[in-house]
């Protein structure tokens, strides 16, 4: 399958221009917005079958963080699946300490590291664990000035920073490298506060973390489906913005829907990774599937009506996943929330995914995805692995 045109720009999981494309996310989202129908709002009903609770949609504006954006806004849901008062966490903060240890790892690798904002799942939970949490309200990431998230000038600089520390011009390391790249980001983005107040409480970050969100990081497990590595062991994960090496379960193919399945039917919701870069993703119109015909063969009415209701989709099997992947045809480039189940009028069911780029679309920041798209364009999904259907969970000795 041959992909559209703006594929070379999204070869990151956070979206664009993490390896400092320049491109912002509002370009995506505009040449999105041209693979559209004019009528496929009124040409789909969908009903709801599980809907799980979610905060507010958010808008990840020009910056690559959706994985930080869509993680945390599965951690708020299961802020609220427990009990708790959901809180808006702080996306930037969870983006800024991947920075920092990005560049670590870039350092210590000899800068053969991808750079910029992509990110994955497991990496808002890494960060969790390292660093904690902080509120929305305490910690925006905006110091630079603008009225919405851009990274890319702040991207430049640390960039800057790293690469002359790994030509380690005096023969060696600079020792206060990392003081440097910490303060020029800290510079961008706000420093973070040792102590602050919310809801009349004093917290540090950890504090926070541990009192007010409560979730156990230990909780949460990360899987995708590759058949090159023996299925329900660990493998790395190898897509460019797996910068700390972290590993996944690999399962079948079909395990993929069955564990999401479950977990929604469960009250779980689950943080997907994807690719959007797809003929069949359209975001103003808010439907992802798989088409039957490859968009080359399809006539100019076919192309057209893409998304005026419900069409026959390909079979997905593991080896046209597999190929997909392994000829860049399916890249990480996105990173969204997976909430609920609905059916369209011929009974299909249909993954309800919420995004990061506002309220923008037909769905007011919604998309109703075909199981069939998950099964072909998942990446990585993480969940609590309560979650997990009981077989599965002892396969994989959880």
């Amino acid at each position: 399958m041959t992909k559209i045109s703006i594929k070379p720009v999204l070869m990151a999981a956070g979206l664009l221009f993490s390896a400092g494309s320049g491109f912002a996310q509002d370009d995506l989202v505009n040449s999105l917005k041209n693979n559209q129908s004019t009528d496929s709002k009124n040409s789909f009903v969908f009903t709801p079958v599980i809907n799980a609770e979610a905060t507010s949609v958010k808008n990840q504006k020009s910056s690559g963080t959706c994985w930080s954006y869509s993680t945390n806004s599965f951690l708020e849901s299961e802020m609220i699946r427990a009990g708790k008062k959901p809180v808006d966490l702080a996306d930037i903060f969870t983006a800024r300490n991947a920075y920092i240890e990005k560049g670590i790892n870039y350092v210590r690798m000899h800068g053969a590291l991808t750079l910029g904002d992509g990110g994955a799942c497991h990496d808002v939970i890494n960060m969790f664990a390292l660093y904690g949490a902080l509120p929305q309200e305490v910690y925006n990431g905006r110091d630079y000035g603008t009225a919405a998230n851009k990274s890319d000038d702040m991207n430049k600089l640390t960039k800057a920073i790293l690469e002359e520390a790994v030509k380690a011009p005096n023969g060696k390391l600079d020792p206060n490298w990392k003081k440097k790249y910490i303060a020029t980001i800290d510079s961008c983005l706000g420093a973070v506060p040792e102590n602050f107040m919310f809801e009349g409480e004093n917290y540090t970050p950890k504090t926070f973390a541990k009192e007010v969100v409560g979730i156990n990081p230990a909780d949460y497990v990360e899987l995708s489906s590759f058949n090159t590595a023996p299925y329900y062991t660990k493998t790395v994960l190898m897509v460019p913005d797996n910068w700390s090496y972290d590993q996944v379960y690999n399962v079948q193919m079909d395990d993929i829907t069955k564990v999401i399945d479950n977990a929604l039917k469960k009250g779980f919701t689950v943080a997907w990774a994807t690719d959007v870069s797809e003929k069949g993703f359209s975001w103003k119109n808010g439907v992802a599937f798989v088409p039957e015909k490859d968009f080359e063969s399809m006539s100019k009415e076919e192309k057209s009506t893409m998304f005026n209701g419900p069409k026959a989709e390909k079979e997905i099997t593991t080896e046209l996943r597999q190929e997909a992947f392994d000829n860049y045809q399916t890249t990480d480039d996105h990173g969204m929330q997976i909430t609920g189940i609905a059916k369209d009028q011929n009974g299909k069911e249909y993954y309800i995914v919420k995004n990061s780029w506002g309220a923008t679309n037909d769905y007011k920041g919604y998309l109703y995805v075909t199981k069939n798209f998950v099964k072909y364009k998942t990446t990585a999904f993480l969940l609590n692995k309560k979650g997990l259907p009981s077989d599965i969970r002892k396969k994989l000795s959880l």
